[in-house]
């Protein structure tokens, strides 16, 4: 049956980036959704009286958007976030690896697997792009669930052949193979989109990060991910393993995993040559702000590298980033682009967790956005979800001051609905 979802429809079908910010978004009374697809958007008088017979679900003032897409995030590091007092290298160490290590573990990865989908679906998020671990195990456990769930996927085995634990490397044969073989069975296989997926430069010889280019040259329409200048000093190390060198980009590029798809997390301290190559070629920066201040990463500067024509996503880097929320990392977004200069508009915001993350993963025709046709992950905010929101969002002119205070108090509260595919997840 089709269902008619009436509230205050939020669709950002232009750039908020290359206008008046509030000019890129309508207000429709309500949104109607058919077969999981978006159908219509309109007045509710309007949609109700065209589809009679459509189930109606009235969320008052109740804001909906497309559901949440968070384009960098680590669904192992789950039950080791929020860890204290560690740098990114003696984070890894500390933290993240041993961690990693259970995934071996069928058992253990699809519990996990499950906790980081559902924590996800509670805070909004329909979407995600994931790095898993060295384990093939561990790569099924994700699809697997996300499939569950009726969920896009973007997933990938993480391949480490260097500077990693025993039990936690591969070697530059296996991870092409592995890679493949996953990539094979789960590339798209209903909403599953795999991701070839190189940890990063310091834990893969120049031998594993060749096969990896190789396998995505013959599967072009596959994502890539991997990470980028997230701290200085992994940057000077990234100089010393590999001398030969222009920068860390180039250690990329030369064994061809620099293009159109690919998705550079953090991607904080570029040089110029590093900013004109990932532009030509269409690569996404992933901006992770709640991960880069917790991790003392440094500060990514939105306002500069979408002036210069940059394609940026945001995500949530769970668990380096201290939050499954997307309501938080917008806010973590505010206020870094406060320090550097360029604040963000709650329309910038928005978009940015929406269709700028869908761009980015190049799945935009399907999630992101409202437009007639794509599938019906949406996320329903509540204006009024606790005491202090509520009482500044009464006082607002207008849309964006009354939904500004979600984005910057919200949390899990905040979640009216969740739809994936046309199926409501979570909520009464």
């Amino acid at each position: 049956m089709a269902e008619l979802i009436c509230g205050q429809v939020l669709d950002i079908a232009g750039d908020p980036f290359t206008g008046p910010p509030e000019e890129a978004a309508t207000v429709h009374g309500a949104i109607l959704i058919e077969d999981g697809r978006i159908a219509a958007l309109g007045t509710a008088a309007d949609l109700r009286a065209a589809h009679p017979q459509a189930r109606v679900t009235d969320l008052g003032r109740a804001v909906i958007l497309p559901g949440f897409v968070d384009a960098h995030m680590h669904y192992p590091q789950t039950g080791m976030i929020a860890s204290w007092g560690k740098r990114l290298i003696d984070w890894l160490n500390t933290y993240t690896f041993p961690e990693e290590m259970k995934f071996g573990d069928p058992a253990y990865a699809c519990a996990q697997a499950d906790l980081t989908l559902d924590l996800a679906l509670a805070n909004g998020t329909t979407t995600l792009a994931s790095f898993c671990t060295i384990h093939p195990e561990s790569v099924d456990a994700v699809f697997a669930a996300a499939a569950s769930r009726g969920m896009a996927m973007v997933a990938g085995k993480t391949c480490m052949d260097r500077n990693a634990p025993e039990g936690l490397r591969d070697t530059a044969q296996s991870a092409h193979d592995d890679s493949k073989r996953l990539l094979e069975a789960w590339h798209g296989r209903g909403r599953a989109r795999y991701a070839i997926t190189p940890r990063f430069s310091p834990t893969s010889t120049p031998e594993q990060l060749e096969a990896l280019g190789a396998l995505w040259a013959a599967h072009p329409d596959c994502p890539m991910q991997t990470h980028l200048s997230e701290q200085r000093d992994e940057v000077a190390w990234v100089a010393e393993l590999f001398p030969d060198a222009r920068d860390y980009l180039d250690t990329y590029e030369t064994h061809g995993l620099l293009g159109a798809g690919g998705l550079y997390g953090h991607a904080i301290h570029l040089t110029a040559r590093e900013r004109d190559r990932l532009r030509e070629v269409g690569g996404a920066l992933i901006h992770c702000p709640t991960s880069n201040t917790f991790i003392g990463s440094g500060l990514f500067d939105m306002g500069a590298r979408v002036a210069e024509g940059q394609l940026v996503g945001l995500a949530t880097d769970t668990g380096g980033g201290s939050s499954f929320s997307m309501l938080r990392v917008m806010a973590a977004t505010y206020e870094i682009g406060q320090l550097t200069g360029t604040p963000l508009h709650p329309a910038q915001l928005l978009w940015l967790a929406t269709t700028g993350s869908a761009r980015s993963l190049r799945m935009a025709d399907e999630i992101g956005t409202l437009a007639v046709g794509s599938v019906a992950d949406l996320v329903a905010l509540d204006p009024a979800s606790t005491t202090a929101i509520a009482q500044r969002s009464e006082r607002a002119d207008d849309i964006w001051e009354a939904l500004f205070p979600t984005i910057m108090m919200g949390d899990e509260r905040a979640v009216a609905g969740v739809w994936v595919a046309g199926d409501r997840v979570t909520g009464s």
